[in-house]
């Protein structure tokens, strides 16, 4: 913007808009998105390079030493649900007499104790060593990617004949426009690990669009958290958001728009937030960041809530639903794949057709009664059961003999 624009924008603009030009531009001169692009160039993994480590036979094991497993994540920040739903398959490893260390990888190079400080105070019952991934994956008996940037890092950093799963709980690429980013995810699949996915979309989203066969292992549900309280309110009021404004597939600036719209229509009945809310265009009650105790509590309070997601169904709708909470849902075939609940309150992902779902809950004559029948109905298994299964496919990799896995 040479001076004479410079100073017609000035006088003409807005100052918001005017701060809006000023920062795009910039953004484009400093090239932010390669700024943020989560790989170093080094472990970029390319599925047509014939020089790429690959999987042979599976290495059958004699010896009696607990097989060691590396996990491999990006640090989590505390409440992370993939994290969460991963670590449980960590657990279950444990169970079976595996030694698992959390394996950081940080293209930032950030404070490997400090992040090591989040997952012990966030999952106290997560059993583990944790340190930052080596330059070569070598000390372990298999690697367990858990997003497609790991996925890379595993591809290119594994030995020889090593057992690598990737434990897929999305189809990554639909993260990303089309373009660079989202053939990188896309390309993740075909690296040559053993793909476990999460939930039937995430399986037949990757076969259709990928071509690569995958096992598939089903969503559980915390029931022994998420469940009626022995002294649950009997008059539910209001409705439940969880706020995630920097997560575009978590749709938030819709969800706010329809709660502008259920608020208008329906003054009387609270709006309780949770998460990363910011300042909101209409009255709500904060509850910031909460454990799964005291999200189950406040479960127990509301009618309904929000549990939206743009790829994959959030482990949120299940987690309501067992503690009576009627979710309303964007209604889409990625959707309902995974969550089959007949009192999902389906609505097309529009502003008006969300709070409309949402009014609907609340007019309910017998809103009390039916929290309990719809938590009475949840059949979802626990997680225990997915990662008995996960354990299963992680052991027969492996090669491991059944008497160290008793």
């Amino acid at each position: 913007m040479n001076a004479r624009n410079l100073a017609r924008a000035v006088t003409h603009l807005p100052p918001r808009e005017l701060i809006g030009r000023v920062v795009r531009r910039a953004a484009q001169r400093l090239d932010t998105a390669a700024l943020g692009f989560p790989l170093l160039p080094g472990d970029v993994a390319d599925s047509a390079d014939p020089s790429l480590p690959r999987r042979g036979a599976p290495a059958r094991r004699t010896t009696e030493t607990a097989p060691r497993v590396g996990w491999l994540v990006v640090p989590p920040g505390a409440g992370s649900g993939g994290h969460t739903t991963l670590f449980r398959m960590m657990a279950a490893a444990h169970t079976r007499g595996m030694r698992n260390t959390l394996l950081f990888y940080d293209r930032w190079d950030g404070d490997v104790a400090a992040q090591a400080a989040t997952v012990r105070r966030a999952w106290p019952w997560l059993t583990c060593d944790i340190a930052r991934v080596g330059e070569d994956l070598g000390d372990f008996d298999a690697i367990v990617a858990s997003s497609w940037q790991t996925a890379h890092v595993a591809a290119r950093r594994r030995v020889p004949g090593q057992a690598v799963l990737y434990f897929a709980q999305d189809f990554e690429p639909y993260f990303s426009a089309r373009g660079s980013e989202y053939a990188y995810a896309e390309d993740s699949y075909r690296l040559g690990l053993t793909i476990v996915a999460l939930g039937r979309m995430v399986a037949d989203t990757v076969r259709a669009e990928v071509g690569v066969d995958v096992h598939e292992v089903p969503f559980g549900c915390d029931t022994d958290t998420y469940r009626l309280t022995d002294g649950a309110v009997t008059h539910r009021r209001g409705v439940l958001f969880y706020a995630k404004p920097g997560n575009e597939r978590r749709g938030y600036r819709l969800a706010v728009d329809a709660l502008r719209r259920f608020h208008a229509a329906r003054p009387d009945e609270p709006i309780h937030v949770y998460g990363d809310a910011t300042r909101l265009p209409f009255p709500v009650v904060s509850h910031g960041s909460l454990t799964p105790e005291r999200l189950n509590l406040l479960y127990n309070q509301v009618v309904t809530g929000l549990a939206l997601s743009f790829t994959n169904i959030s482990l949120v709708a299940e987690e309501m639903l067992a503690a009576g909470v009627v979710p309303v849902v964007n209604d889409s075939p990625l959707a309902r794949a995974d969550l089959r609940h007949p009192d999902v309150l389906w609505a097309r992902p529009t502003a008006i057709a969300l709070a409309e779902a949402l009014q609907s809950a609340v007019d309910r004559g017998d809103r009390d009664a039916h929290a309990r029948a719809v938590a009475a109905a949840v059949t979802t298994p626990p997680w225990a059961h997915t990662g008995a299964l996960f354990a299963d496919i992680l052991t027969a990799e492996i090669g491991v003999p059944a008497a160290v896995t008793a």
